[in-house]
């Protein structure tokens, strides 16, 4: 036997052996339990926690915003629907012009989503769980009961799963539905940490300089025919694309 097959083998008998283990332990209810628990323990703990830290974080950001409808979207007593992507959202969590007024967040109902729901809770965000592909229906129905009443909802086109900075006609079809304008929220920071997650969720850093460009709102009109939402959500992510670099040139400047 040369070098090269007692390496092979000896490969694969520890894969063997990490499968052996791996089966046993699927095997042991016990054991499965106790891992279940520790990762919701672990989720809430982060949940609970992370909130705070943010907070504590967002008290040295300089934050400077422009755009004439962010004044609309502030007063909160008109209906409007904030599109920002998924990466910039702990950046507008802790923005005390948005905090505890008629403003919902539309969370995905998955695991990341509960998580995501407890944080924003936290910041006096209201929640509508929900997506336009999964849990649509009812989802849709309390959008509708908030836009009514003159609330307004943000939007990640490209949550939860990606690809990143995509949109595709969901946004438009809501606005068709409900009659609210979209407002593209480009937010831009100048220093962060940024995970290696597909969104480049971006942690902004102690003292960063943090700017909110509020673009010009996009209203889509019932008449507006199936065919013609793929142009309008291209035109949307363009629009939004354009507040995001709006926002950026803003934190580079001296």
């Amino acid at each position: 036997m040369n070098a090269r097959s007692a390496r092979r083998e000896r490969a694969a008998a520890r894969a063997a052996e990490r499968a052996a283990r791996t089966a046993a332990g699927r095997n042991r209810p016990g054991l499965q339990r106790w891992r279940r628990l520790r990762r919701a323990v672990g989720s809430w703990l982060l949940a609970t926690l992370a909130p705070w830290l943010v907070r504590l974080l967002a008290l040295t950001w300089r934050v400077t915003r422009s755009g004439d409808a962010g004044r609309t979207l502030q007063q909160g007593r008109s209906p409007w629907l904030a599109a920002m992507w998924h990466g910039s959202m702990l950046t507008l969590m802790p923005l005390r012009q948005h905090r505890g007024r008629n403003l919902a967040v539309l969370v995905s109902p998955s695991d990341d989503g509960a998580l995501a729901a407890v944080a924003l809770r936290h910041f006096r965000y209201r929640i509508v769980r929900g997506s336009l592909s999964r849990g649509g229906a009812s989802a849709l129905r309390s959008m509708q009961e908030l836009l009514a009443t003159g609330g307004q909802l943000v939007l990640t086109p490209d949550g939860p799963r990606g690809p990143r900075h995509t949109m595709n006609v969901g946004v438009a079809w809501l606005a068709r539905a409900t009659g609210a304008p979209v407002v593209p929220l480009g937010i831009a920071v100048d220093r962060a940490w940024r995970l290696r997650s597909w969104d480049q969720f971006a942690i902004p850093k102690p003292f960063a300089r943090v700017h909110v460009h509020y673009g010009e709102p996009v209203a889509v009109a019932a008449s507006v025919g199936d065919e013609e939402l793929e142009a309008l959500a291209r035109a949307l992510r363009a629009q939004l694309l354009a507040a995001e670099q709006h926002a950026e040139a803003q934190v580079a400047a001296p």
